[in-house]
């Protein structure tokens, strides 16, 4: 179902964004990395020398120029896009009298701004054709909120107001937009590692990748607007 069509997925470079480009080769898509760091053009090398049909874009998304570049760029290599995914995001923990006013502003110029200007930029195309979706990759504390997390837990309160809005606003051109939630995930969040012992038994980033796949196949007459994801051992309340 998704063979030979093309995503966008934006913080392609490492951990759950390039989990996320990875499967989407697996189903044969034609894939655009997006990555801010020129990191993005090893995991192009990386993904084309097992046989897979990428292409690398070094882009910072909180820019409107460089979004529309890239935009521009995929639908001239491959002559389409039929998947957005908002990959690319920041986070951080720490009191809110703590948080300086550079890093609200970094937080929500990279995960509220980022996903408007790649929603606002592919969104003209997919009304054209008439079909298209969108996935932003989120997190649960956009339902729920927490201690220590007041700048990141607002941001993804945003993104979630702002992807059901425009939910409603493109149904009737045949496309899709929702969002994919998960809690504890084996990153590099918050300047963490990956693949440390005291995260065995966190989500992986292929479980995200798989939910990636799972939305982006639904039947064309299906939306799937949100999933929540967490691993058995997080405490969390019921949202």
């Amino acid at each position: 179902m998704l063979a030979r069509k093309t995503a966008i997925v934006t913080g392609a470079t490492r951990g759950i964004g390039k989990a996320i480009a990875a499967k989407l080769t697996e189903e044969k898509m034609n894939v655009v990395l997006v990555g801010s760091s020129n990191e993005i053009y090893k995991v192009e090398e990386e993904l084309k020398g097992k046989g897979c049909n990428v292409t690398a874009i070094q882009a910072d998304i909180s820019n409107e120029q460089q979004v529309k570049e890239a935009v521009e760029t995929t639908i001239n290599t491959y002559g389409s896009l039929d998947l957005l995914v908002n990959n690319a995001g920041v986070g951080f923990f720490k009191l809110a009298e703590e948080t300086t006013l550079e890093e609200w502003q970094k937080l929500f110029e990279v995960n509220v701004q980022g996903v408007f200007l790649c929603m606002k930029a592919v969104l003209p195309h997919m009304k054209e054709k008439r079909a298209g979706t969108i996935i932003t990759i989120s997190s649960d504390v956009a339902r729920r909120t927490i201690a220590n997390g007041s700048a990141y837990t607002a941001s993804k309160y945003a993104v979630q107001g702002f992807s059901g809005a425009v939910s409603q606003e493109v149904r009737e051109y045949g496309i899709r937009v929702g969002t994919i939630n998960p809690g504890m995930v084996d990153t590099y969040f918050n300047n963490s590692q990956q693949g440390v012992p005291e995260k065995e038994d966190w989500l992986k980033v292929e479980d995200v990748a798989n939910a990636v796949v799972y939305m982006a196949s639904a039947p064309k007459h299906m939306v799937v607007d949100e999933l929540m994801l967490h691993p058995l051992i997080q405490e969390y309340p019921n949202v």
